[in-house]
């Protein structure tokens, strides 16, 4: 590798410590737990109003998350992936954004704070995924040397 390349790389590593090291600092921001609050709030007004609660078990909720994320992978089969964003960028949106609602819903349902569940995964993932031994790898943390 060329000693220019090296560098880029290196400059490249530290950008992303610097940024993950900034998302860390920031990453109770209030404006951030109020946004999924209030967006999880909408979404339970929406099911509420339309006396859908009682359809909303846990295992429900799990189930038609599943379904939705089998909706979204539709959506890539057969194609790469830029061919499908550029056929099928619509109904990806749709089918992530109903990914997120159940998730969102099945939070709710379960009790579990979403902001403080994802900080702590990734605290976990920090751990077993090192910059140092993860950068630009695919392989899995157990695979990692």
């Amino acid at each position: 590798m060329s000693l220019f390349l090296f560098g880029c790389k290196f400059m490249l590593a530290n950008l992303l410590i610097y940024s993950y090291n900034l998302y860390k600092i920031c990453k109770r921001s209030s404006l951030v737990v109020s946004f999924l609050k209030d967006l999880q709030q909408k979404i339970i007004a929406f099911r509420d109003a339309r006396n859908w609660r009682q359809f909303h078990t846990p295992k429900d909720l799990a189930i038609s998350l599943t379904l939705e994320a089998g909706e979204l992978l539709e959506n890539f089969q057969w194609k790469t992936s830029e061919e499908a964003v550029r056929a099928n960028f619509e109904h990806i949106k749709d089918e992530l954004a109903d990914v997120v609602i159940y998730a969102l819903l099945l939070s709710h349902e379960l009790g579990i704070d979403l902001e403080e569940a994802i900080i702590n995964k990734m605290e976990k993932n920090e751990k077993k995924y090192p910059i140092e031994k993860a950068f630009g790898s695919k392989k899995k943390y157990d695979e990692l040397k």
